[in-house]
């Protein structure tokens, strides 16, 4: 499915939908460049799970849990990572295979640990089409 947004807003109100039919053991990755919108996308998906704490991308962190919503929201940033064992460090089966809704941003970069089955996001710009456009491609992958 290939969903074009016009603004930051259509862009979190797509996250929004997505996490407001999200179910629990489901994972999302979250691809594209820097500033393409996906925190905002994010911000949009915690809000659909009914979190309204301030949701920021866990750059430094690796991993930010929030728990106030209808599921655990377990929102990675994998960016920074500098080997593939940090992430079992921080125990990332326990939340894949644990009772929330994962989204990782930056999944690329550890392609050979995610789970069988996700949900692939990708969000790209495309400036001769306006500087707030955004392509957004949701697949299955399994």
């Amino acid at each position: 499915m290939i969903i074009e947004t016009k603004d930051a807003q259509q862009t979190f109100l797509l996250g929004k939908e997505l996490g407001a039919n999200a179910r629990q053991g489901q994972v999302f990755t979250l691809t594209g460049d820097l500033g393409v919108g996906k925190t905002v996308f994010t911000q949009g998906f915690a809000e659909g799970l009914g979190i309204s704490e301030p949701i920021n991308s866990p750059t430094f962190t690796i991993v930010q849990i929030y728990e106030s919503g209808r599921l655990p929201f377990y929102h990675f940033d994998v960016y920074r990572i500098g080997d593939i064992e940090e992430m079992d460090e921080i125990g990332f089966e326990d939340y894949v295979f644990g009772e929330g809704v994962c989204m990782i941003e930056w999944a690329n970069l550890i392609q050979e640990i995610l789970p069988k089955q996700y949900t692939e996001i990708i969000i790209e710009k495309d400036l001769d089409k306006g500087f707030e456009y955004r392509k957004i491609t949701i697949q299955e992958v399994e």
